[in-house]
């Protein structure tokens, strides 16, 4: 079944956390024998479940094993073992043509629904998600927001789930000028995906932000092999450094990259706490970077709850009707003074 109800918006995380947490709850404490609804509308639904026989394919973004969409992927599993529809995965290498050519490989297939990364933009997915949804099959977004995509079908289910990109690297940028002591005229260096449409407005996020206090910015865009394997950009870091020996502060918008400042300021020669280092995402090696001083902070967009919702964004608009849910997983800021409280999640890659 697919909704044809008005669309709603949850913008506050906790929030939606309670209510997916309150459906499997409920859902769980139901018995088979109940009986059918007042309305007349059938038997309630029993046990947790509740989606069970639906078929999704499921898009974590990068590589199997990277940290940020290995957690997204727990999300996702967790959804899934609770829910109960089968879910298929396809990882993408965070390359946003793969990602169009994978939709179009798994829209054949004849899914129920599709959890997708909006990286490749509306203009790049909006006729193909045109074309899946006239076929009946629901899609919803993470990470990255499709926004006419999901204005035009949020009757159907069409959500989102993720942060709001463009305030996640102006917010970044705030606090690294804050707690960094930050100066107008300091020099930083910015790595992002500012060419992306949709993605890079987290970029545009922290350059606009920046500019805006007086900084000097030295923007390079990630290439598609450090994209694709952050060790790829050992010799783009060290070749910046090596010419810009005045540079404050480091911003990278990319997750699997921050995880990887340690190493990128090792290879330059820059001690901890030589620049300030901020970045994207939680990983078992930036919690690492954070206890020996190589990174000094990191936005926590929660990743692990853009797996779960997109599961259940799907299963709900499937099973019930439910529009789609615009969800602001965005966390707050770790330091090295927050570490303690988030490290053993992020051990268990929840976080």
């Amino acid at each position: 079944m697919r909704g044809r109800f008005g669309p709603a918006a949850l913008r506050a995380g906790g929030v939606v956390v309670a209510l997916g947490l309150t459906i499997t709850a409920c859902s769980s404490s139901k018995k088979s024998s109940e009986p059918s609804s007042p309305g007349g509308g059938g038997a309630a639904p029993s046990g947790a479940q509740f989606c069970k026989g639906m078929k999704i394919v499921f898009f974590p973004g990068g590589t199997a094993g990277g940290g940020f969409e290995t957690v997204v992927y727990n999300g996702a599993k967790a959804a899934a073992a609770a829910l109960g529809p089968t879910v298929s995965y396809q990882w993408s290498d965070w390359d946003p043509n793969k990602m169009i050519t994978q939709f179009q490989q798994a829209m054949a297939t004849r899914p129920d629904g599709m959890a997708v990364m909006g990286h490749p933009g509306d203009s790049a997915f909006g006729p193909l998600i045109d074309q899946a949804e006239s076929q009946g099959i629901a899609v919803t977004v993470m990470n990255t927001e499709l926004q006419k995509a999901e204005a035009k079908y949020a009757n159907q289910g069409t959500g989102y789930a993720g942060a709001t990109l463009y305030d996640a690297g102006a917010n970044l940028v705030k606090e690294a000028i804050k707690r960094g002591n930050l100066q107008s005229g300091s020099r930083v260096f910015v790595w992002g995906l500012l060419s992306q449409p949709g993605r890079g407005e987290r970029t545009k996020g922290i350059v606009d932000t920046l500019k805006s206090a007086g900084m000097k910015v030295d923007y390079l865009e990630i290439n598609d092999a450090t994209n694709a394997d952050p060790a790829a950009g050992v010799p783009v870091f060290t070749g910046y450094v090596s010419k810009h020996s005045d540079v404050k502060a480091i911003l990278i918008d990319h997750g699997n990259l921050t995880s990887t400042i340690p190493t990128y300021m090792k290879a330059a020669n820059l001690n901890p706490g030589s620049v300030y280092a901020a970045g994207f995402d939680m990983s078992a090696a930036t919690v690492e970077g954070i206890e020996k001083g190589y990174i000094n902070l990191v936005t926590d967009q929660q990743e692990w709850l853009q797996g779960y919702f997109g599961v259940l964004q799907l299963c709900l608009s499937h099973e019930y009707g439910f529009s789609g849910l615009k969800i602001d997983t965005g966390g707050g800021f770790v330091d090295k003074a927050v570490l303690d409280k988030v490290a053993p999640l992020v051990k268990k890659q929840i976080r």
